[in-house]
């Protein structure tokens, strides 16, 4: 499972502080709401289940943009390594 770096401060209005690069990243509400379900351990499963009842967007629409984001997140060193 993908753990968000311990250290990544995240605020309530989306910004993201990376301390090790001094980095900032904005991040839309979705993409906040997605990043705290990850943060808290929360499988994909899970994260699946609470966009896809909460916003209208289908299950594959979803797994895709989850796995950019996922990627993305990682080419920015926001995760821990695996």
């Amino acid at each position: 499972m993908l753990k968000i770096r311990k250290n990544i401060a995240i605020s309530d209005s989306g910004f993201v502080f990376d301390p090790l690069s001094g980095e900032s990243y904005s991040l839309n509400p979705i993409g906040l709401e997605i990043l705290q379900l990850i943060k808290n351990g929360q499988s994909f499963e899970a994260v699946s289940k609470h966009i896809l009842e909460k916003y209208e967007v289908d299950a594959e629409t979803f797994e895709r943009y989850y796995y950019d984001f996922l990627a993305t997140l990682k080419l920015f060193h926001l995760t821990e390594p695996d």
